[in-house]
């Protein structure tokens, strides 16, 4: 009896849990553009949501299935009642035919992890010999601006092809510069003869990066030599280093840390215009390893982090501290969050917020 007793007493405080959680609810979960024109360029739809849940929502990060759409969302907090939005554009140039997207929503709503999708069908335009090489970089010319490595296990190797052409009547050499250590890349062939085809095959060495979460890189095309360090022969390379944690040996999954920050949500009170203000997280293990902030992934330029990186061992303590500077904030309320990566396979990514007020 008691052991049932104890099973609804759990049951009983998971529901209470999600009952206090932000609820993620979008009036529409798909969108069909029916048929698009190719040479009409790129085309948007708005997902309009609503937190229907008891404390605020936050949108960490919005991923899509690949770099030819583009997510932008509501990074404010979105209070209890209130609507945000995900804005989803996609760009149908060298894709024609039937297309489907996928766009996954990560917030701290019950469901962490939320789909959509976009689908519909691209009419080509009139045909170009060129047509599928839209990007120009002097006399070469790319399918892509950006390189998606997308989600890159720590430890592991990938690989991505960027496809390339000569235009011109005349052989070019293309060559890379400006590339970091993990990332290197080859060209084939060497040498493009006149109107002759391509690929630059990227190679990006997570053992080499030392770093956590989003990676952008840019890097810079040089034809024939001439080194022209402008956007128009600018390629950036995007990748997210991120742990596999399925394939924790389950000794390893017993030891792992477990993230505990007691408070979440912090209000740094009433602050005069110009003044600064430090805030305190509490982040205690209460696992056996040593539990990794691996990265603060921070996009507010008011607020500085004084310890993007932290180490607590098994059963301690430690602080994420944050520093507020108001020098550029006009009168009113503030809202801002940031977003913590660790080691914890359970909570390997958390949204922490902070809010004020600023007045004269």
């Amino acid at each position: 009896m008691k052991k049932y007793s104890l099973v609804l007493v759990c049951l009983l405080f998971t529901l209470t849990v999600m009952s206090q959680k932000a609820v993620i609810s979008f009036e529409q979960k798909s969108h069909d553009f029916g048929k698009v024109n190719e040479e009409d360029g790129k085309i948007t739809y708005v997902f309009d949501f609503v937190n229907r849940g008891v404390t605020p929502l936050v949108v960490s990060r919005v991923q899509a299935s690949c770099g030819c759409t583009t997510p932008t969302w509501t990074k404010e907090p979105v209070e209890p009642g209130k609507k945000g939005s995900v804005t989803v554009t996609y760009n149908p140039t060298g894709r024609p035919g039937v297309f489907t997207k996928s766009i996954t929503v990560y917030s701290n709503a019950t469901d962490e992890q939320f789909v959509l999708t976009i689908h519909g069908e691209v009419i080509p335009k009139a045909s170009d010999s060129n047509s599928d090489y839209p990007v120009l970089m002097g006399q070469l010319r790319s399918k892509f601006k950006v390189v998606q490595m997308n989600n890159v296990d720590k430890g592991k190797i990938q690989t991505r092809v960027l496809d390339i052409k000569n235009t011109t009547n005349a052989p070019i050499k293309p060559t890379i510069e400006n590339l970091p250590a993990y990332l290197s890349v080859v060209v084939s062939p060497e040498i493009l003869k006149a109107n002759e085809e391509g690929k630059l095959t990227f190679t990006f060495n997570s053992k080499n990066c030392t770093q956590w979460g989003p990676v952008a890189d840019d890097v810079y095309v040089i034809v024939n030599g001439q080194k022209k360090y402008s956007e128009e022969f600018k390629l950036t390379v995007v990748s997210n280093i991120v742990e596999d944690f399925s394939k924790l040996p389950l000794d390893q999954k017993r030891k792992a840390p477990i993230l505990e920050i007691p408070i979440r949500s912090l209000n740094l009170g009433v602050l005069k215009t110009g003044s600064k203000r430090v805030g305190k997280f509490k982040v205690n293990n209460k696992g056996q390893n040593a539990l990794e902030i691996r990265r603060i992934i921070n996009n507010n330029k008011e607020l500085t982090v004084r310890s993007a990186k932290l180490t607590v061992p098994g059963g301690k303590s430690g602080e994420i501290i944050i520093g507020l500077d108001s020098r550029n904030l006009s009168e009113g309320d503030y809202k801002k969050s940031f977003t913590v990566q660790t080691n914890d396979p359970e909570n390997s990514f958390i949204i922490l917020i902070l809010s004020w007020k600023i007045q004269k």
